[in-house]
C-alpha cells in the first residue's frame, strides 16, 4: 500500500536576527496583552511594559527576559535552554557556522557539496528504512546529518549574503 504524506505548509516568519531584545518582545505582546502576560506571570504590568522598552543607557531599568537568558547562555557556553525552547514550539536547534575568513572561488563546488550532502541524507534514511521501521538510534543519525546538511547550506547562504560569491560572474 502507498501512503502520500503531505508536508505542513511552510510559513515564513519576518527576521529577528536583527531586532534588539526588546523589540522582539514588544512584537510578541502585539499578538497578546501585556496585560494577560502580567498576570500570568504575576508580575507588574509595568514591568511588562518596561521589558518592550529599549533599555537606558546608564544601566538602569528593568532587564529582559530575553536578556538574561543570553547572559547565562553566554556564561555557561551552554546552548540547552535555546534547544530546550525551539523543542517546545516544535522545533530544532542548530547552530550557525562560522563562515568569516572561508573564501570559496566558485558557487559550482560549493553548490555540489550541498547536493552531495544532500544525498548522504537521503542514503541515510534509506538504510534506516531499509527493514521498514527506523529505531532510535537511526533517528538520531538521521538527525545529525541533516543537521550537518542544514549547518552547510546556512554556511552557503551566509557567504552568498557577505558577497563571497561575487566572483562567480566571472567565470562564466
Amino acid at each position: 500500500m502507498c501512503r502520500i504524506f503531505r508536508l505542513p505548509r511552510v510559513v515564513w516568519f519576518c527576521k529577528v536576527s536583527g531586532m534588539e531584545s526588546h523589540e522582539v518582545l514588544r512584537r510578541a505582546l502585539r499578538k497578546t496583552s501585556p496585560k494577560a502576560v502580567a498576570a500570568d506571570l504575576g508580575i507588574s504590568l509595568s514591568l511588562v511594559y518596561k521589558w518592550a522598552e529599549k533599555p537606558a543607557d546608564d544601566g538602569s531599568g528593568s532587564r529582559n527576559p530575553l536578556d538574561r537568558l543570553l547572559q547565562i547562555i553566554e556564561l555557561s557556553g551552554d546552548t540547552g535552554i535555546i534547544e530546550w525552547l525551539c523543542r517546545h514550539q516544535g522545533g530544532h536547534f542548530v547552530k550557525d557556522p562560522e563562515v568569516s575568513g572561508h573564501e570559496i572561488d566558485h558557487v559550482l563546488p560549493a553548490t555540489q557539496e550541498i547536493i552531495g550532502k544532500f544525498s548522504d541524507l537521503l542514503t541515510q534514511i534509506s538504510d534506516a528504512a531499509e527493514d521498514q521501521s527506523v529505531s532510535e538510534e537511526d533517528a538520531d543519525e538521521i538527525r545529525e546529518v541533516w543537521d550537518r546538511l542544514k549547518s552547510y547550506a546556512e554556511a552557503f547562504v551566509r557567504a552568498c549574503e557577505a558577497g563571497d560569491f561575487k566572483v562567480m560572474s566571472r567565470h562564466h
